[in-house]
């Protein structure tokens, strides 16, 4: 004979329904989302304490991008990756394996590495984006840029702007550079061709230079 009670163990405790769970769900997914027209990805919390819901059509937000204050569509599943490239244009930033294996996609997010695949847009908030176009400066390569052309550090290519990135901020964030704190700084990049050699030695003689 069916017990029942049966159902009443498998009841949410008072305060969390299943609709509750999934909505919370959904909000995490999206980020952090300020959807307002021309604002800010940021301070989504109070909206969320509101009991407002977002999406899943696109919302039109701001960031920050190399200096530069950019407006732009997306929808809350948005990776930051993809509103670099497909919204913006900016297509230096690439992506490999779109699951943070390789960063190849690496930006910095208030000057620190990132993998922008892996990053919700709207994670984003008011913080400053860096991607492979904002490090030159004035039309002038940075010692880094100049050093992996001097070095022959790339082959096909397509690691090289991430690992450009990596190199870029051990550089500009150490002092008395030497070839294991490069070896740490590029853990993550993966290149297929084998041009970490080279890598490092045009890394370690751009530290020369800025020094």
């Amino acid at each position: 004979m069916e017990d029942k009670n049966q159902d009443s163990k498998f009841k949410p405790t008072k305060g969390l329904s299943r609709r509750s769970f999934i909505r919370g769900a959904g909000l995490s997914t999206a980020g952090s989302v300020l959807l307002t027209t021309n604002a800010f990805a940021l301070d989504y919390r109070e909206h969320r304490s509101a009991g407002e819901e977002f999406g899943p059509d696109a919302m039109t937000i701001k960031m920050k991008v190399n200096g530069l204050v950019k407006s732009l569509s997306v929808e809350p599943r948005t990776t930051l990756a993809s509103a670099l490239r497909d919204h913006l244009e900016l297509t230096g930033t690439k992506v490999g394996c779109d699951r943070g294996s390789c960063s190849a996609c690496t930006v910095y997010l208030d000057g620190k590495p990132v993998n922008s695949c892996m990053m919700s847009v709207f994670d984003v908030a008011d913080k400053e984006i860096t991607t492979i176009e904002g490090i030159a400066k004035n039309g002038e390569l940075h010692p880094v840029q100049k050093a992996f052309i001097e070095h022959d550090a790339s082959q096909c290519g397509y690691c090289t702007p991430g690992m450009i990135m990596s190199c870029v901020h051990v550089v500009d964030n150490s002092t008395d550079l030497n070839l294991e704190d490069v070896k740490n700084a590029t853990r993550g990049n993966l290149c297929r061709c084998g041009t970490h050699p080279h890598v490092f030695k045009a890394t370690l003689a751009a530290a020369k230079k800025t020094i």
